[in-house]
């Protein structure tokens, strides 16, 4: 029979945060690792990824949405072949090797935006986040988990896939899909010590003046989701996106969680103290962790300004892209597959089946949408892709070789 003594009662009851120490958790002002070490996140989001946008693909003026953009290749090579690709897309566009050489870039970081409708009954979503999230376990990156499509639409544009209104903030039926698939998720990863925490909403409620109106709900939506996580989840950091964009923190009172963080996008504004100096007051006032989730699409200057700001400031962030084609505003680029052009007029024309005629005669032939397309799932591969090198050097980080296994 084993002695019960007084360092075995120590032991037990300090067990409970001896397991929380396993994961990065808020402490203050700042994230800690397992060790209690102030942690500062770098990285980049994983863009186009699991969320498609039509710029990425240089569509101006066509289709941008996910569902947009899969019209469109329904359009040009069959339903049934449109499905094929996308699964090989998906399963192309991140790799082991892109994981392994953002890690040799210098980041510990990295942000998945997701789409919803991947996990609702979870087999190919779950599929594809359990290999990034273990490359990236093996890499020694963390992970945060974004939901950038919410059931009907936060936004009510393109980012998250909706129908022209953010009606997530008026269907009872969204707001339960959206729990429901929040607490799958976390139920999945409650163990799980590479992941940081999950990304709540990304980007709720634009700036747009009629659409105010939902933003005395965001807040009480928030609490429904992080309740419904806590009961299977209490690991992991709740993260809170500000109304308009992420940019608006008056809509939080204080703090409702004890591992939360609250999160900033910021684009096209000047890269200074003065546009971050309202979010660092919200964490000073609140004693809570701030992370500036979203930011880029500019010119390396700006970028390595604007990273000096947030780096004088401790606030930690992840740039917005990791992969883009023909572009230089990303960490890697990939060129234009052949015929591209040709996809790009054609999704230009106004779509629909109205003048059928003229848009048969107007698509490019099914023998060349293949081509491009089989070209893109080329294209994207790591091998060959080619870094910005201007680019990451202003986010701070190495050059290294674009090496594969």
């Amino acid at each position: 029979m084993k002695r019960f003594t007084p360092l075995l009662a120590v032991c037990l009851l300090v067990a409970p945060l001896c397991a929380q120490s396993r994961y990065v958790r808020t402490a203050g002002k700042h994230l800690v690792d397992p060790d209690g070490k102030k942690l500062i996140l770098r990285g980049t989001n994983l863009g186009n990824w699991l969320v498609p946008e039509g710029y990425m693909f240089h569509f101006e003026g066509g289709p941008q949405s996910p569902r947009e953009i899969e019209t469109l290749i329904n359009q040009l090579v069959g339903p049934e072949e449109a499905k094929r690709f996308w699964r090989r897309y998906r399963e192309t566009y991140i790799t082991r090797d892109d994981i392994q050489y953002l890690k040799r870039i210098g980041f510990n970081t990295i942000r998945i935006p997701f789409h919803y409708k991947f996990f609702v009954d979870g087999k190919e979503g779950f599929a594809l986040l359990d290999r990034v999230i273990e490359w990236s376990r093996e890499a020694g990156l963390y992970v945060i988990l974004d939901m950038h499509c919410a059931p009907a639409g936060q936004t009510g544009t393109n980012i998250d896939d909706s129908w022209g209104w953010p009606w997530l903030f008026e269907s009872p039926e969204a707001q339960a899909r959206t729990i429901d698939v929040w607490k799958r998720i976390a139920a999945r990863y409650r163990d799980n010590t590479t992941v940081i925490g999950y990304d709540l909403l990304n980007e709720p409620i634009p700036h747009f003046p009629r659409l105010a109106i939902y933003n005395e709900r965001l807040e009480p939506l928030y609490r429904r989701i992080t309740a419904a996580i806590r009961e299977v989840d209490s690991n992991h950091v709740i993260i809170l996106g500000g109304a308009q964009w992420n940019s608006n923190f008056k809509v939080f009172g204080p703090p409702f969680d004890k591992n939360v963080m609250y999160t900033f996008h910021k684009y096209w504004t000047a890269p200074t103290q003065e546009v971050i100096q309202e979010y660092v007051d919200f964490r000073d006032k609140y004693n809570v962790p701030i992370w500036m989730g979203e930011s880029g699409e500019n010119k390396d200057e700006w970028i390595a300004q604007f990273v000096k700001t947030l780096e004088s400031n401790e606030v930690s962030w992840t740039f917005w892209p990791y992969k883009k084609m023909d572009a230089t505003s990303s960490i890697v680029s990939f060129a234009r597959p052949a015929h591209w052009d040709e996809i790009i007029a054609f999704a230009k024309l106004p779509q629909g089946t109205g003048d059928a005629e003229k848009l048969i005669a107007a698509r490019p032939s099914i023998q060349i949408s293949r081509m491009a397309l089989s070209d893109l799932l080329e294209r994207i591969r790591f091998s060959n892709c080619r870094p910005n090198n201007g680019y990451i050097e202003a986010l701070g980080m190495r050059v290294p070789p674009m090496q594969t296994r």
